[in-house]
């Protein structure tokens, strides 16, 4: 796993970077050796904010917690992803249950449905399908059209690349902007 630790708008001091790498070690049972992990330290006002990204060949795992200690941040954070890589594994095993890809004895089948019926209850659902045209438009027209809509983020046609992007509100204020590759 390659692990890399930055600090923003604070210093990720010896301690700091030991404490993150020990603590997302732990995942490291859960990845292979491709996975990338980064990690970013910052301090806004008297929040401390950890966001950690993990790559793992495709899929990305994003964490983002923000409490009022560093290191409470990055156990908290570290939590969130244990959750997240516990829910695709699950997906990933029910997936190839349906697949056929497991014989099973009629005891583990109805153990297993019980289990299924239970994830099904958690599971978000699609609840609205909405459809709209993609007007080409640049980022600062996404952004004044995303603000005046009232929206955390807006589908547009970028004008300078012809893609299709997304723009979103961050929890600092800022801006992000999700682009194709």
């Amino acid at each position: 796993m390659n692990l890399n630790v930055r600090g923003k708008n604070i210093d990720a001091t010896p301690s700091l970077v030991d404490y993150a790498h020990k603590k997302i070690g732990k995942l490291d049972k859960h990845f292979d050796e491709n996975a990338d992990v980064q990690v970013v330290l910052s301090v806004i006002r008297d929040e401390h904010i950890v966001e950690v990204t993990v790559n793992l060949n495709g899929l990305i795992l994003r964490g983002e917690e923000s409490t009022g200690d560093m290191y409470a941040s990055i156990d908290q954070v570290i939590e969130k992803l244990e959750r997240q890589v516990k829910k695709y594994k699950t997906r990933m095993n029910k997936s190839m249950r349906q697949r056929g890809m497991r014989i099973m004895s009629e005891k583990h089948a109805a153990i297993e449905a019980e289990e299924r019926e239970q994830e099904e209850d958690d599971q978000p659902q699609v609840v609205r399908t909405k459809r709209f045209p993609l007007k080409p438009m640049t980022v600062e027209e996404a952004i004044l059209q995303m603000d005046l809509l009232g929206h955390s983020f807006f589908v547009f046609a970028n004008a300078e690349t012809d893609a299709t992007n997304v723009i979103y509100k961050r929890k600092d204020g800022n801006y992000g902007l999700i682009e194709p590759e």
